[in-house]
C-alpha cells in the first residue's frame, strides 16, 4: 500500500516526545511513512526540538514558525530565530501562523501582525505556509457576521501580502465550504483532522467533497483531535488511516486511490523527495 503521510503533528509536544520511538514505531506499522512535525506551540525551543528530531529520522520533516497562541511573543528576533532554523534541510515549511479567535490568547492585533510576518518569511526562504484559522464559538457572539471573523481576517492578509509563491496549507480545517472555497482560491491546499470522523461532522465531510483531488492533504493534529474510535485517547500518527478511511469514504474513493493522491500532493507541496 501506498505509505501514508502525517501533514502535521507535534512530535515535540511532551505527550508524544517522551515515548517517541514507540510512536514512531506504530507509526511505521500503521503504515505511515512520512511525518510533518510542527513545532510553533510555546517558545522557540519547541521548535529547536522539533529540528532535531527530524534530522535523526529519515521520514520526518519540520514546520517552525509561532502559533497564534503565541503571537504576543513573535517579533523581529523570534523570526530571525526561525529563519536560523530554516537553514536545516530537514525544514519543509513555516508555521503553522494565523488567527484564533477562539481561545484568544494573544490580542487580535499580535495574530495579524505574526501572520504578515511568517507570510513574508515564508516568500523569502521559499517554503510553504502552515495556516492555523479558528473563529470564536457562535455561541459566544449575537452577531453572525462575527461568526467568521477568523477565517475572513486570514483571507484578507493573505490577500493583502500575497501567498508565498511555494504555496501553503490551510491545516485541520473546519471552515464552511465558503471558506473553504476561498482558500483554494488562494492557492492553499486543505487539511483535514481527525475531526472528519466524529459523527456530528457531516458537514465537514461534505465539504471535504468539493476540494479538487490536487489540493486535499490528511493529518492527524497529534497529540490532539484523535478520530473515532479512540476519542478521549492521546492522538498520535497511527491513528491516522482512520481519519483517511471517513474521508476516502466521504470522496467515495478507495483508502489507497486517496493515500496516493495525498502523498503526490504532500510530496509536491513540501517538496520532499
Amino acid at each position: 500500500m501506498t505509505p501514508l503521510i502525517d501533514t502535521h503533528c507535534h512530535l515535540a509536544d511532551p505527550k508524544l516526545r517522551d515515548d517517541l520511538d514507540a510512536v514512531l514505531e506504530r507509526a511505521t506499522a500503521a503504515g505511515v511513512g512520512y511525518i510533518v512535525a510542527v513545532g510553533a506551540i510555546g517558545s522557540i525551543e519547541t521548535d529547536r526540538l522539533t529540528v532535531e528530531i527530524a534530522e535523526r529520522h529519515d521520514g520526518v520533516f519540520a514546520a517552525v514558525g509561532v502559533h497564534p497562541h503565541d503571537a504576543r511573543d513573535c517579533g523581529s528576533a523570534r523570526i530571525e530565530q526561525l529563519r536560523g532554523l530554516s537553514g536545516s534541510k530537514k525544514v519543509v515549511a513555516i508555521g503553522e501562523t494565523g488567527l484564533d479567535f477562539h481561545y484568544m490568547r494573544s490580542p487580535p492585533e499580535a495574530q495579524q501582525s505574526s501572520l504578515r510576518r511568517h507570510l513574508e518569511l515564508a516568500g523569502e526562504l521559499g517554503l510553504p505556509l502552515v495556516i492555523h484559522c479558528r473563529d470564536a464559538e457562535s455561541s459566544s457572539t449575537n452577531e453572525p457576521s462575527q461568526r467568521r471573523t477568523a477565517w475572513r481576517n486570514t483571507v484578507e492578509i493573505v490577500r493583502e501580502v500575497g501567498i508565498p509563491p511555494a504555496g501553503g496549507m490551510a491545516h485541520c480545517f473546519t471552515g464552511d465550504q465558503a471558506a473553504a472555497l476561498e482558500f483554494l482560491a488562494l492557492g492553499f491546499h486543505i487539511s483535514f483532522s481527525g475531526i472528519a470522523t466524529f459523527k456530528n461532522a457531516g458537514a465537514l465531510r461534505e465539504t471535504a467533497r468539493l476540494v479538487p483531488d490536487d489540493r486535499i492533504l490528511i493529518e492527524t493534529d497529534a497529540p490532539y483531535l484523535t478520530p473515532e474510535p479512540h476519542r478521549g485517547r492521546r492522538n498520535e500518527p497511527a491513528y491516522l488511516p482512520f481519519t483517511l478511511e471517513a474521508l476516502a469514504k466521504a470522496r467515495e474513493v478507495t483508502p489507497e486511490q486517496l493515500a496516493a493522491q495525498v502523498l503526490a500532493n504532500a510530496k509536491r507541496l513540501f517538496r520532499i523527495p
